[in-house]
């Protein structure tokens, strides 16, 4: 087996572990810092939005010009008064996107662009949006990331619990968030292209939380039965036993985006790849981390924000310290009574949530320990 698979397997059963949901804080804080960052790019860039939602022109000149892409830029600035777009095709035309202007105004801008650049104006092509249409391609891309937020919410609140609902609403609002600042920040254009990437992150990010949430509520099935674990200690078992599939299938879903936005769009300079590839990396890359580090330990803080929790927790840490006093090793301490016997989902020992085996001897742990431990 690879180092990676069997380091999976061992996380599987619990043989070894990070703290991911003991160590919140921190994820809590790294992600305000970048949503921070995020808005605030977005607050004082603002969004490079494209004419399909501004309205605007996009003209094409015929194939193999000779005129640069900075040259083009002048000529249609100076033309329409407005700043331009210019993309350089394979077969050497330019595409010219001209946002914010009046359609009625095409006409003179084409004729100006086709004097500057030394061809017929019959030659150029243009495709005219008006500002209404691009209000309505807009107000309709809201509407769909609406309508997915609430349908969401109802199948995690139906399959799971609202606590879980909840948790997940944050982690998706936090990974658009993320998306959308990094687009301010590096000023890609956003086309209907970067609204099918958001859409289409969300569901892979949506993906990650619910395989960890379906193991969340496995093993916590009457998880009040037992006085081994907390609930915090259950979430973070969650997270590690899915861990290595989690970044298995992120990983695999980076590569080909990866491919698209370094090499198609900046090694090979096929621009119109950036407008969906961005979103896309990013926001996979946002949503393996909300996954892992801010959905499930937000489920751990509003579960034991309950009464049966808090005094689940209550017991739990008095029978580790009982038996701390008591001189007892670790896991030692941690031996559950006969209801827990019951407990099918727990790990064969105790050293699941905090890290590797120390003690050889817990394997023995289980119906058949000596009877002097029995409480």
């Amino acid at each position: 087996m690879s180092k990676l698979g069997n380091l999976g397997a061992r996380l599987h059963r619990g043989e070894v572990g990070y703290d991911f949901v003991g160590n919140r804080k921190i994820w809590y804080g790294i992600s305000i810092l970048i949503t921070i960052t995020a808005i605030l790019g977005l607050t004082v860039r603002g969004l490079n939005m494209g004419i399909e939602f501004q309205g605007g022109a996009a003209f094409t000149t015929p194939k193999g010009m000779s005129a640069s892409v900075s040259q083009a830029e002048k000529y249609a600035e100076d033309a329409s008064g407005h700043d331009a777009v210019v993309q350089k095709l394979g077969d050497g035309s330019l595409r010219i996107q001209i946002a914010g202007i009046d359609t009625g105004k095409s006409d003179s801008i084409k004729t100006k662009l086709a004097k500057d650049l030394n061809v017929s104006s019959e030659n150029i092509a243009a495709d005219l949006v008006g500002p209404s249409w691009g209000d309505q391609v807009a107000n309709k891309a809201w509407e769909g990331l609406a309508i997915f937020m609430v349908l969401v919410v109802i199948y995690l609140a139906i399959a799971f619990e609202w606590r879980m609902a909840l948790a997940a609403l944050v982690a998706l609002i936090h990974d658009i968030t993320i998306t959308i600042g990094i687009y301010a920040l590096v000023g890609f254009e956003v086309t209907p292209g970067t609204v099918i990437g958001l859409l289409t992150i969300l569901g892979y990010s949506l993906y990650d939380t619910v395989v960890v949430f379906d193991s969340l509520k496995e093993q916590t099935k009457d998880i009040t039965k037992q006085t081994r674990w907390t609930y915090s200690d259950i979430a973070n078992r969650s997270i590690n036993g899915t861990l290595v599939r989690s970044i298995n299938t992120t990983v695999v879903a980076l590569l080909p985006v990866g491919a698209l936005l370094f090499i198609g769009g900046g090694f090979l300079g096929a621009g119109v790849l950036n407008d969906i590839s961005l979103s896309l990396f990013v926001g996979l890359a946002a949503g393996a981390y909300s996954s892992i580090f801010i959905a499930t330990p937000l489920v751990a803080d509003l579960k034991e924000a309950e009464p049966q929790m808090k005094a689940l927790k209550k017991r739990v840490l008095a029978k580790r310290a009982q038996a701390a006093a008591q001189g007892e090793p670790a896991e030692s301490s941690q031996v559950a009574s006969r209801a827990d016997d019951d407990y099918d989902d727990e790990p064969k020992d105790a050293a699941a949530v905090v890290g590797p085996r120390t003690q050889p001897a817990s394997r023995n742990r289980g119906r058949g320990r000596p009877s002097g431990k029995r409480r």
